[in-house]
């Protein structure tokens, strides 16, 4: 197992709306995705592209939201995860488990539309992380 390319960092946020605002304005974006929600999550999703990787900006779509419960410790939002692209989701999931990482839930289809899994953060050096199986050509 390698660690792979930074896909994106994942940014909680109370208004999509706003925060896209923000990056628009304040940090001079020029392409931002359309919001689109996600209810198998319970969030909206929206892609702020860099040269080199995403910001991915959450909001929770109601109170049974995992963003929810992040947002109500951080009303303003901020950073929620960090998400890292591998070539096998079923391989990495077996080498973190192998290592004794608390993998959280099973692989299921991420924002990308492809396999994805988040390990705890507290076998993360404190960071939650999403693993991801790197995106086929044309995806977000």
């Amino acid at each position: 197992m390698k660690l792979g390319r930074l896909n994106h960092v994942g940014v909680a946020t109370p208004s999509i709306e706003a925060s896209i605002a923000y990056y628009r304005d304040v940090m001079g974006a020029q392409v931002i995705g359309a919001p689109f929600d996600m209810p198998s999550q319970g969030v909206k999703v929206c892609f702020v592209d860099a040269p080199n990787f995403q910001v991915e900006l959450i909001e929770p779509l109601g109170a049974d939201s995992p963003i929810h419960g992040f947002l109500a410790k951080n009303p303003a939002g901020g950073q929620h995860h960090m998400c890292y692209e591998v070539p096998d989701i079923a391989q990495a999931k077996a080498w973190f488990e192998g290592l004794g990482c608390r993998v959280l839930g099973e692989p299921r289809i991420g924002a990308h539309g492809t396999p994805i899994f988040f390990v705890h953060p507290k076998d993360m050096n404190g960071v939650l992380t999403e693993i991801m199986e790197t995106p086929k050509e044309g995806a977000h």
